[in-house]
């Protein structure tokens, strides 16, 4: 499960891509600007962005080059979605690009990839007999005992 911020001034083009999210296991936030984006992703631990490309304002470009700009979430996985083609004339700072109308499939594939590649390497080392430091892949953590914590 991951959180995925959604960000598109439609809501008709949201709602069934965020529901068909979130029936996938993802919790779904969605925000109608660029600035609410930042906003709540200064709030809020983001996964993965997936942004409409044409937006009043900030569109969703400037949105990606914002992200990159900002250390705590350059590492963003971002989708950039577009009726439109994919944009050529700027440097590519999203992560992957889907043409509207966006197959539902693609669209959780995508998320689903990216949020496991950010998950195979664990945040504290395991020291080894050797001495060596090596890092545990998420498919060998110990499993969460539900009867610790608050």
């Amino acid at each position: 499960m991951a959180n995925v911020l959604f960000v598109d001034d439609d809501p008709e083009n949201v709602w069934p891509l965020a529901l068909a999210l979130e029936s996938h296991g993802h919790r779904v936030s969605v925000v109608a600007d660029a600035s609410a984006a930042m906003a709540f992703m200064r709030r809020e631990f983001v996964q993965c962005l997936i942004t409409d490309y044409q937006m009043p304002d900030i569109d969703g470009i400037k949105l990606c080059q914002m992200v990159r700009a900002s250390p705590t979430i350059a590492g963003l996985p971002v989708v950039l979605l577009s009726a439109a083609p994919e944009p050529d004339g700027c440097p590519r700072c999203w992560t992957r690009f889907l043409r509207k109308p966006v197959q539902v499939g693609q669209l959780i594939e995508a998320v689903d990839a990216y949020i496991a590649e950010r998950l195979t390497v664990a945040r504290s080392p395991c020291r080894h007999a050797a001495g060596r430091f090596q890092y545990l892949s998420a498919a060998r953590w110990a499993p969460v005992n539900s009867a610790c914590g608050p």
